[in-house]
């Protein structure tokens, strides 16, 4: 009986102790937050910093007071992947039951270091146009101010770069800043400088001298208020007897497609291209139109979407076949082979298409990779009938099609 209890007690104690270390591996997967609104100044200041570098201005020993109601929102116009903590015991099979992110992947190291500058130079290249770039235009009237070049996300805020007021000395120097979907503040506030409308559509910076006043203009911010995934904010700029207009642009940015395609040859089609069809009864045409592909790409993957009432297999190298129910149709086919791609590009035939030698998809790439192009429609030669029909190569996530 004694050793009975004995065992009983032994079983409670070591259950207790695995609920806690439970527990405890639990409560350490709680999600943290990270402040960066009032109180976080250290984090503001560093990111007001990196606004104000981009412009030159020769007012910047004029001493500023952050203003870390506005500041704080700055840093929250990006974001940073963060991994977990570990925990302070490793459970067996932790990882299998709770699965968490250790480490942040570095990504690059999937490229050789030789690749890696030219890849950044080709995403680069790919999603930034001149358009993007920040264009000052410097005071042939009184007033400066960004041409071009400035974005914020939706309902987030950023600091308008380059505003400024050359002008002779005068009794009192005022600006006026109007916008339509947001709203402007300061970041930090300048001696010396009156602000009216804050957190207003509609906002005057006043003030006895022209230094002081545009040193407070380094720290206007615009905060967008009107919610558009794509958009721009025409932002009126004026003084007395003078006015000027620029936007702001509204969006969120575009993100990459983590394929590498640049190259200093040929483009390596197999890795870039998915070529993709649906078929119905006409089995010899299919055939037929695989035989000419391997003719000119015998590595390229081909996709094959069949609604047939009795399926026939389609076998060969980089050859998927997906069967569907009776009659379903060319649409759900179409879809159907085109969710199972994943290359960059897909090409789009009917069955019954044939590939010559004039069938040029590293032409059709090309004009893709160095356009902003979504979309390569090519006419197709029936026998010796030239018909109306097209063949289409865009992304899979922009598309190439033959149809």
């Amino acid at each position: 009986m004694r050793c009975l209890v004995q065992k009983k007690t032994c079983l409670v104690i070591l259950s207790a102790l695995l609920l806690y270390v439970l527990l405890h591996y639990w409560t350490g997967r709680a999600t943290t937050t990270v402040d960066v609104g009032p109180g976080q100044s250290y984090k503001a200041q560093k990111v007001l910093n990196d606004r104000l570098q981009d412009v030159p201005n020769s007012s910047d020993n004029i001493p500023y007071v952050l203003k870390e109601s506005v500041a704080g929102h700055l840093a929250l116009n990006g974001c940073v992947c963060v991994a977990d903590r570990k925990p302070a015991i490793d459970l067996p099979f932790a990882q299998v039951l709770f699965p968490r992110v250790w480490t942040q992947d570095d990504f690059h190291t999937a490229f050789q270091e030789k690749e890696l500058a030219q890849v950044k130079s080709h995403r680069q290249q790919e999603y930034q146009s001149p358009a993007d770039l920040l264009v000052i235009a410097e005071a042939n009237s009184p007033l400066q101010y960004p041409t071009q070049g400035v974005e914020v996300r939706p309902l987030k805020t950023i600091v308008i770069p380059g505003l400024g007021l050359k002008e002779k000395h005068r009794q009192l120097h005022t600006v006026t800043l109007t916008a339509t979907l947001g709203t402007f503040d300061v970041s930090a506030t300048v001696d010396g400088v009156s602000v009216r409308g804050q957190g207003e559509m509609n906002m005057t910076l006043s003030s006895r001298h022209l230094s002081t006043l545009n040193r407070q203009l380094q720290f206007v911010t615009y905060t967008n208020t009107r919610f558009h995934p794509r958009t721009a904010d025409t932002v009126q700029f004026e003084t007395d007897g003078h006015q000027s207009v620029f936007t702001i642009k509204v969006g969120h940015a575009v993100i990459p497609k983590l394929y590498h395609s640049a190259s200093t040859g040929e483009y390596n089609i197999s890795s870039l291209v998915t070529i993709a069809t649906k078929t119905f009864l006409r089995y010899d045409k299919l055939q037929d139109l695989i035989d000419s592909i391997r003719q000119f790409y015998p590595t390229v993957s081909i996709v094959i979407a069949d609604d047939n009432e009795h399926p026939q297999p389609v076998t060969g190298p980089h050859i998927e076949q997906y069967i569907m129910p009776f009659g379903k149709g060319w649409f759900a086919g179409r879809n159907l082979a085109v969710s199972q791609v994943t290359t960059k590009y897909v090409l789009w035939v009917d069955d019954d298409f044939l590939f010559t030698s004039n069938t040029r998809l590293e032409k059709m790439v090309e004009v893709l990779e160095k356009t902003t192009l979504d979309m390569w429609r090519k006419g197709v030669r029936r026998g010796t009938v030239y018909t109306s029909e097209t063949d289409t190569i865009m992304p899979s996530r922009a598309f190439l099609t033959v149809s």
